[in-house]
């Protein structure tokens, strides 16, 4: 586990255990079918090393999303970086589903989803898995891919636990080509950091963490986004926003440490 021994691509199954770990509070009753003991170990290190917090906050993300895209109810969810989230299974089965992320990770997930729903774990859902490497040229192939499930119907793009990973202008790329992808009156679901958080205990534990187990970094590695972004988008209007702390108030989450611990995530609804 030690030794620099973890892949980004791995903290999809950390996303996923955190969700399983208070269902009241995620609304996902299946996370914990992506459990395992590998990522159990990881994870009790993660909350005891970086923030004991990051459960609720992985939850109440999933949670403001899932509920957000149940009040909108777009005809296509787009998910960028999908992982394993499970969204197909708990919004309503007329949704199709476009799950787009590394080839590795949607073949893994397309595999085991069969499985499960052979098993009567899972519910059968309408899913069509993408495997794409963003640091490649994908705009022309992935177009025409969307392009021929979504056609003219409504859609909700999530892209959550992405961008922190990304550059600026892979950021600037994707939002282009989601305002190509879309039409008006429809969504956008991002997640991201305000740039103060890197002054944070909070990030330096994380920081120190990302040394020890997963890759070598710096602060400036990893990429923040402040309001402006979202607010001064000419494509599209920010609608909601939310954080970690509003969405406690919102859903009677107890904030147990100080502010400076927290990895505050940022969440926003955009309309084109």
């Amino acid at each position: 586990m030690s030794g620099l021994g973890i892949e980004i691509h791995e903290t999809a199954f950390v996303t996923s255990t955190f969700r399983s770990l208070n269902e009241d509070l995620s609304r996902d009753v299946y996370a914990k079918l992506w459990n395992n003991s590998r990522t159990n170990v990881l994870v009790k290190k993660y909350l005891n090393q970086v923030c004991v917090e990051e459960v609720s906050a992985h939850c109440l993300r999933n949670r403001f999303f899932l509920e957000e895209i149940e009040k909108l109810r777009p005809e296509v969810l787009i998910n960028f970086g999908s992982g394993f989230s499970m969204y197909p299974f708990l919004l309503d089965q007329s949704i199709i589903n476009i799950e787009i992320d590394k080839k590795e990770i949607v073949d893994y997930k397309k595999e085991k989803v069969k499985e499960f729903q052979n098993q009567e774990e899972l519910p059968k859902r309408t899913i069509h898995f993408i495997g794409v490497d963003f640091s490649e040229d994908y705009v022309e192939d992935l177009l025409k891919r969307i392009k021929a499930i979504k056609k003219n119907k409504t859609s909700f793009i999530l892209i959550e636990g992405v961008l922190f990973f990304l550059s600026r202008n892979d950021t600037d790329k994707l939002f282009d080509f989601f305002s190509i992808l879309q039409k008006e009156g429809d969504y956008i679901g991002s997640a991201s950091f305000q740039k103060g958080l890197k002054k944070s205990e909070g990030f330096k534990k994380l920081l120190d963490f990302c040394n020890k187990e997963m890759v070598k970094t710096e602060a400036s590695d990893w990429q923040t986004i402040e309001d402006g972004f979202y607010k001064e988008n000419k494509s599209y209007d920010l609608i909601n926003h939310q954080d970690y702390f509003s969405l406690s108030k919102k859903y009677n989450n107890e904030v147990k440490l100080e502010k400076d611990l927290i990895l505050n995530e940022n969440f926003y609804i955009l309309k084109k």
